[in-house]
């Protein structure tokens, strides 16, 4: 063989990359208004379902916890509706406007001494002592349903519930070991909050659960964000939870149907996982969930599960029809976003789901493992940078944002991975999609969310999946998840 030949083939081949940088997305508030801040544009403009029949005036709220905790976070409200200035603006914290019919996001809470249901010291003491930890979290979950039960049945308008945990049971109760609560057999660790949501959801009330030290002007224990934040957080939920619209999407095609795939291994199942949904429809942001068929999976012999050719098509042809339940027709578009590879078989059944449908697209997007861009002076690359080489895109979600003029955050900033692109559109579009998707994060009013929200509520969902038996329907709408 021809020794200058060898050497040739063993020479890698000069990489093709391409680098461009996507403009921070736009979002749009009430009348059709834009800016790509959302504690901008409702301040300035209002909720996107202002003047709509989404928008509610008057949120009507009740209370379920010990008495003086709860009359801590009544305070706390109190000082939101006056509105909170900014205290850690070098992390980009911005003031809260304030709650009122012509402030934030327009609306009134309105709550009476009618609508608590207290946690007694007796009740308490009932249920804390002489009892281990698995028999705590258990009673703590009964008691508190049971006072939810009461809060729902009484004669008043109720639109919300905060389930308010003392700092101390929150702790101790967190995470525990019981027994499995369906085959009462092997021991599980359960987390107390998806156990509680997932117990509540029959109710049909959005319920938020605030911790003692939520609403504590202290902030070292937990390295909390300042108050501003934390209102933010707490009434962009509830704003969402109860009905409302906070912002729309921009640029994104009519009827187009965005979902979710996740996967999650129900409780006792050590050979058995499901896969979880969570889909957002167009540009309302609705989030409805599905759980898939049990399926055998080794993780042994694969990391990464993937779904059989007859389970992918019987997980979309569910997801579509659940579609058209809720709008009457079709998606014109549907777009998969799953954090495994998409496998033939997979791939074959996603397909078939999808033959009724003009476009689809179907988009690995995961981590980039150790990958990281440098970027000369100090700080990290802009969000929205994209480096691209052949069919692979490292999409940066998180990092430096011109329009704030610093990073805000103190980690290294880690880029999605966007790959196995199957389908209609173009990669221009994939990417620009996903990036504004980072935004719809109902949990906080922050601009830089690192995930697109289908992967997001698709993990977070199966978390409380867990919970639900395998004879009971979940509950399809994601505000009873969040």
């Amino acid at each position: 063989m021809n020794a200058s030949r060898s050497k040739r083939q063993w020479l890698l081949e000069k990489p093709n990359l391409e680098l461009v940088w996507l403009p921070e997305p736009k979002l749009t508030f009430a009348g059709g208004s834009l800016h790509i801040n959302p504690k901008i544009g409702i301040p300035l403009f209002g909720p996107r379902s202002l003047n709509t029949p989404r928008h509610k005036g008057e949120v009507h709220i009740g209370f379920v916890g010990d008495i003086n905790t709860i009359e801590k976070v009544r305070q706390f409200i109190d000082g939101c509706k006056r509105g909170l200035r900014a205290e850690d603006i070098e992390n980009g914290s911005i003031a809260f406007p304030g709650l009122s019919s012509d402030l934030g996001y327009r609306f009134q809470i309105i709550s009476s001494d009618e609508t608590i249901e207290k946690i007694t010291k007796a009740d308490k003491d009932r249920i804390l002592q002489n009892a281990s930890r698995a028999e705590q979290f258990c009673g703590m979950l009964d008691l508190i349903e049971a006072k939810v039960k009461i809060l729902c049945e009484k004669d008043h308008p109720l639109d919300y519930i905060f389930i308010v945990l003392e700092e101390s049971i929150y702790e101790n109760l967190r995470v525990v070991a019981t027994v499995d609560p369906f085959s009462r057999k092997d021991t599980v660790q359960r987390d107390f909050r998806r156990a509680l949501k997932a117990r509540l959801m029959k109710y049909k009330k959005p319920t938020q659960i605030i911790r003692e030290s939520t609403v504590s002007r202290e902030r070292d224990e937990r390295e909390m964000q300042d108050l501003a934040t934390r209102a933010w957080n707490m009434f962009t939920a509830m704003y969402y939870k109860v009905g409302g619209l906070p912002w729309g999407l921009t640029d994104i095609e009519p009827a187009t149907c965005f979902i979710g795939i996740s996967f999650f291994r129900p409780y006792g199942e050590s050979s058995f996982i499901r896969a979880s949904i969570a889909q957002a429809f167009n540009e309302y942001g609705d989030g409805l969930i599905l759980r898939g068929q049990k399926f055998k999976w080794d993780d042994e012999l694969d990391k990464s599960p993937h779904l059989s050719e007859t389970l992918a098509q019987q997980l979309i042809e569910d997801v579509l029809s659940r579609y058209q339940a809720e709008g009457k027709q079709l998606p014109r578009r549907v777009v998969i976003h799953k954090s495994s590879r998409f496998e033939l078989e997979e791939r074959e059944g996603f397909k078939k789901a999808l033959s009724q449908i003009p476009e689809y697209d179907l988009v690995t997007v995961g981590t980039t493992g150790n990958f990281r861009l440098l970027r000369s002076g100090n700080y990290p690359p802009l969000r929205g940078t994209v480096l691209s080489t052949g069919n692979i895109h490292i999409l940066y979600t998180t990092g430096y944002l011109p329009e704030l003029g610093k990073y805000p955050h103190g980690h290294v900033p880690m880029p999605l991975r966007v790959a196995d692109h199957y389908g209609d559109s173009t990669k221009t579009q994939l990417l620009k999609e996903l990036f504004v998707l980072t935004k719809m994060n109902w949990n906080t009013a922050d601009v830089d969310g690192a995930w697109p929200i289908t992967l997001q509520f698709a993990r977070a969902v199966g978390d409380i999946l867990k919970e639900i038996p395998d004879d009971e329907i979940p509950e399809p709408k994601y505000i009873y998840y969040m």
